[in-house]
């Protein structure tokens, strides 16, 4: 025969509401009651036991893999917003031209894995902003392999740049960078490229603004 647990983990909250007044006002122990109440739904007692513990191990399953699903579906969300910590080297890269075409300024940030940075900003003549865009990165790709770092991530916010490169080929008046970015990536078999949008490339932009705004400025990348 069943317990008064097995009976109230089966039974509603309806069920056990009436359980209760049928107690108190027949004098019947709980578990009777309860079990009394129970067999008013005209199904066997042991089948309706098995059909409710049946039903509510089906909804704690449901319960689980919706849970498990709003967490997969967070992570997705923030995994681009907060992407993973690692022990590699990072980078950043922008060009800026002002005007539009005009003097070229290339920023950079490298840092190692202890956290120490690298800083790059520089004047690189006159051009557009494309032109900057992948001065820019073939700067900070220089400093890298000089500083043999690897693995390396590089986070850029120029679609122009990262989509070429990415689909291995580039036309036009930007073919030389294009091919002289994609020699110096064969140098580093471990770098990947990420494109990121301009709110989460403030130091390197900060940085090739400085060099297209102070005169004469020449900051090259400095060795740790």
């Amino acid at each position: 025969m069943p317990t008064l647990a097995e009976l109230q983990q089966a039974a509603y909250h309806a069920e056990l509401v009436a359980g209760r007044r049928l107690a108190r006002n027949s004098g019947l122990p709980e578990r009777d009651a309860l079990m009394q109440t129970l067999q008013r739904s005209g199904v066997p007692l042991p089948r309706l036991l098995a059909e409710r513990t049946r039903a509510r191990a089906e909804l704690a399953m449901k319960a689980a893999e919706r849970k498990q699903r709003q967490a997969d579906a967070w992570a997705q969300k923030n995994a681009q917003k907060y992407p993973p910590a690692h022990t590699g080297w990072t980078a950043w890269f922008d060009g800026s031209a002002r005007p539009n075409p005009g003097r070229i300024g290339l920023g950079g940030v490298l840092k190692n894995p202890n956290g120490e940075l690298v800083e790059l900003c520089t004047a690189a003549g006159h051009g557009d902003s494309n032109e900057a865009e992948f001065l820019a990165l073939i700067a900070i790709l220089e400093t890298a392999l000089r500083l043999q770092a690897a693995p390396l991530t590089v986070y850029g916010d120029s679609r122009v740049v990262i989509d070429s490169l990415r689909s291995g080929s580039h036309a036009g008046a930007l073919s030389e960078h294009h091919a002289r970015a994609r020699a110096l990536l064969a140098q580093l078999p471990n770098a990947v490229l990420q494109w990121i949008p301009r709110r989460r490339n403030t130091a390197a932009d900060a940085l090739s603004q400085r060099a297209t705004s102070v005169p004469g400025s020449d900051r090259p990348a400095i060795n740790f």
